[in-house]
């Protein structure tokens, strides 16, 4: 298993999309379509695995089930009072937060040559953050984490306190491994928030979904853990140390032409979908 995880992580060339630093011009909605877009090129063959790494101002990512909650309207109004913007993504999972201090990671490769399973997808991010967190002597589980805010089977956690969890997206050939890590600032207030809009969204409603019920203890940050400041910049930097040892060439671009056509494409669907899942 560790030679498969190291073959896909050593890729020849990666090319690195960085849009850590975008601030407000970068809606979360772009994310998803860029991440779609990387997806079918890469998928195709037309462009090179790609590491692609985002943060966000202060934004709430529902899934599709949290869209379904009987009193969505009231628990996206205390979101939008607490300051933050309020999307619907077009995959699985639930409700989780961006800021400022979360670093978002998408790794995006072709199974046109090799048969990347979902498992095998999931452990290679898992490989990944292991090689982030070594330089401040972190080791970590991966269980998941119930009463955490999208809880899931790659929760990863410290001490019981969950800081990262991973999903996946498969379009067109392409996948998609895409991880949030909570880097600075406070898992537990970070979860309060969620755990408030579930209480309002769901208004006492027996629904036939099982929402989290949420203990804001059970999340920290990676500062929080480590007790040292640990920044975006600072995980960017050993991300881009890590792979340039793997023996992969690193090219810093954004997207082709065509990649941009296709874009333009996918943001409008991103964007429709969300609206039509935010109204009730």
């Amino acid at each position: 298993m560790k030679e498969i995880l190291k073959r896909i992580l050593a890729q020849p060339e990666w090319r690195i999309i960085d849009q850590t630093t975008l601030g407000e011009s970068f809606h979360a909605l772009q994310s998803f379509a860029m991440d779609d877009t990387l997806c079918s090129t890469i998928g195709s063959e037309d462009a090179p695995p790609t590491v692609r790494t985002w943060v966000h101002p202060k934004t709430i990512v529902l899934g599709i089930q949290d869209s379904r909650l009987p009193n969505l309207n009231e628990g996206v109004k205390y979101l939008e009072e607490q300051g933050y913007e309020v999307i619907v993504r077009n995959s699985g999972g639930l409700a989780v937060v961006l800021d400022e201090g979360i670093l978002n990671l998408s790794l995006i490769l072709s199974e046109k040559e090799q048969r990347i399973d979902i498992d095998l997808g999931y452990e290679a991010m898992v490989h990944l953050t292991k090689a982030l967190l070594k330089p401040y002597g972190l080791t970590f589980e991966r269980k998941e984490i119930p009463t955490s805010y999208c809880p899931g089977k790659y929760d990863l956690s410290i001490g019981g306190k969950k800081f990262a969890g991973i999903s996946q997206r498969r379009l067109r050939g392409g996948i998609a491994v895409q991880i949030y890590l909570c880097v600075n600032g406070s898992g537990s207030e970070r979860a309060k928030v969620v755990r408030q809009f579930y209480e309002r969204a769901k208004g006492g409603a027996e629904t036939k979904f099982t929402y989290p019920s949420i203990d804001p203890k059970v999340m920290a940050s990676l500062s929080e853990l480590a007790d040292t400041p640990i920044d975006v910049t600072d995980l960017m930097e050993v991300l881009l140390l890590f792979l340039k040892n793997q023996g992969s060439d690193l090219l810093s671009s954004y997207l082709s032409i065509s990649e941009i056509n296709q874009y333009d494409f996918y943001l409008k669907r991103v964007v429709e979908r969300n609206r039509k899942a935010l109204v009730r």
